[in-house]
């Protein structure tokens, strides 16, 4: 297979061609160039000399979340893809008014072989920048984590069809690192004319499947996923002949495309510009998420939880208001098992429904009360608590990680409104179950101070200026947060294998719990690619 030069002959196109480009150049220049302000926001809030990992993401994710025509939804619905819809109506319209407008004026044009070659660089740099933000968070396994103690300790008949798939990808790490491998790798030849076709190819198989997947386990990110098959069937067009005479009817074959020649001061521009986008967008995207990885995974809570804590407990005492519950199965309100993860959480089960967090876990949230992927699709009565630690004074400020109005996550992408998300609680009158233990009774400024450097608490590395301004927020944020929250006093006996929890619970009822250690044989071994420092 061979390439013709169509700058050395131009041909003619059809009447169908030209406004079959039309339309198609309005809505790819409208898919594939940013048009939320948020965007160019927070293009401009960056702090390029202390860039955190999700400072790049969020520039290479947009396009299918917003534009002028509508807002993406999710879930396993196909309204998600209304808004390329509306924009594909726009651009039939716009494109044959382009058409009426030359053919008024006389001025009907016979190719637009440089426009298309200008649209195809702007698409295949698109699509290349979106896919491998979207890849480094497989290629260093963080998208997908290894499950908590908290999920261990759940059944499988209480976890949705998308966690149970989310965590087939977390428990076999380097599967997820070969995807990342596959969508990084793919991404990256999409920057070279000559590996279009080959990055583009990988591009609607391996994302094709993710389309499939998010359908099939209802994983809400089916529209973004089908956006890169979109962009790469797009880059396919000059191709589809010459794979069919090469690959079905097995003859000798060529690809016409057009290539222009560019004066050497420009040429020099466009080789300078594209080393700029390979060294930030896969050298320094690299190292970010490297350090992501490592210290702060962006799926799992940064902050180390206490040593002594850690582990799987059988909840063998339960007391509240001072009378003794027995174990018993059917109870709705006992502790049946509890949890303390390698990082601030407590996790306990309670045989009662609970309000299910339906996100995939991910977004961009700094603050380790908002990383909600260890609660997101676990129902079974699994319930998740961030804590702060007073180790000197042996007592946990506990709050809900499940809040009634979740976060906006994806901001820049436009995705992740909380609009739909309050008229659905407003509709289940949710707000009845408001907090019993307010912020300020909770977490008082005599004791808020000890817990002030929360922001530092991670590697040094991984204090971006991202994460100390939104934890410059955080008392603003808090405050508008609906949680449940209450404090314990712990004590650990028998070398840790015993823990009693003493304090006031949520409803302010008062709790007296006994925790033993139980080590369960669990079959499955997070292996070495362990995201996350928590020693």
């Amino acid at each position: 297979m061979s390439v013709n030069n169509l700058s050395q002959g131009k041909r003619k196109w059809t009447t169908f061609q030209l406004i079959a480009f039309r339309i198609s150049f309005v809505f790819f220049i409208i898919v594939s160039i940013p048009n939320n302000p948020l965007w160019y926001k927070h293009v401009f809030a960056i702090d390029w000399l202390n860039l955190d990992y999700r400072d790049l993401y969020d520039i290479c994710r947009f396009g299918s979340g917003v534009n002028w025509f509508g807002r993406t939804t999710f879930g396993y619905r196909l309204e998600g893809y209304s808004i390329w819809v509306n924009t594909l109506f726009f651009s039939i319209i716009a494109g044959f008014i382009w058409t009426f407008i030359l053919k008024l004026f006389k001025r009907e044009r016979s190719e637009y072989n440089k426009l298309f070659y200008w649209l195809n660089v702007i698409v295949r740099y698109r699509a290349g920048l979106g896919i491998i933000g979207f890849g480094f968070t497989k290629l260093f396994p963080v998208q997908m984590p290894y499950p908590s103690f908290g999920i261990l300790d759940t059944d499988y008949g209480d976890l949705t069809a998308q966690k149970i798939f989310w965590l087939s990808f977390g428990i076999v790490p380097w599967y997820q690192v070969f995807a990342g491998i596959l969508e990084v790798g793919a991404g990256t030849l999409l920057f070279f004319r000559k590996t279009v076709p080959i990055g583009a190819a990988l591009l609607v198989g391996a994302l094709g499947a993710i389309v499939v997947v998010n359908f099939a386990y209802n994983g809400g990110v089916h529209v973004y996923s089908s956006y890169f098959v979109l962009l790469s069937l797009f880059l396919l067009v000059p191709y589809y002949r010459p794979f069919y005479n090469l690959f079905v009817k097995e003859i000798v074959t060529k690809v016409e495309l057009y290539l222009p020649k560019f004066k050497p001061t420009f040429n020099y521009f466009r080789v300078g510009f594209k080393t700029v986008i390979i060294f930030i967008f896969v050298g320094v995207f690299f190292y970010l998420q490297y350090l992501d990885y490592r210290y702060d995974p962006y799926k799992q809570p940064s902050s180390a939880g206490v040593k002594e804590l850690r582990g799987h407990y059988n909840v063998t005492e339960f007391k509240l208001n001072g009378e003794t519950r027995p174990f018993n199965p059917y109870d709705t309100i006992r502790w049946q098992s509890a949890t303390f993860e390698n990082w601030s959480t407590l996790t306990f089960r309670v045989n009662r429904p609970l309000r299910l967090d339906l996100s995939n876990g991910g977004g961009d949230p700094k603050r380790d009360v908002n990383r909600t992927f260890e609660l997101s699709g676990v129902a079974g009565g699994q319930r998740a608590f961030h804590y702060y630690a007073d180790t000197d004074n042996k007592k946990l400020y506990l709050e809900d990680k499940y809040k009634l109005i979740p976060d906006p996550r994806n901001v820049t992408a436009g995705e992740g409104g909380d609009g739909g998300v309050r008229n659905y609680l407003k509709d289940q009158k949710a707000y009845d179950d408001a907090p019993s233990i307010s912020l300020e009774e909770w977490l008082p400024d005599s004791v808020k101070s000890k817990f002030a450097d929360e922001v530092n608490d991670v590697h040094p590395k991984a204090r971006t200026t991202r994460r100390i301004r939104e934890f410059a927020k955080a008392d603003e944020l808090a405050k508008k947060e609906v949680r449940q929250r209450f404090v314990v006093n712990y004590t650990v006996y028998d070398k840790g294998n015993k823990v009693i929890l003493v304090g006031i619970d949520e409803n302010r009822d008062s709790l007296y719990v006994v925790l033993d250690r139980v080590i369960k044989d669990h079959k499955l071994a997070p292996g070495k690619l362990v995201a996350g420092q928590y020693d």
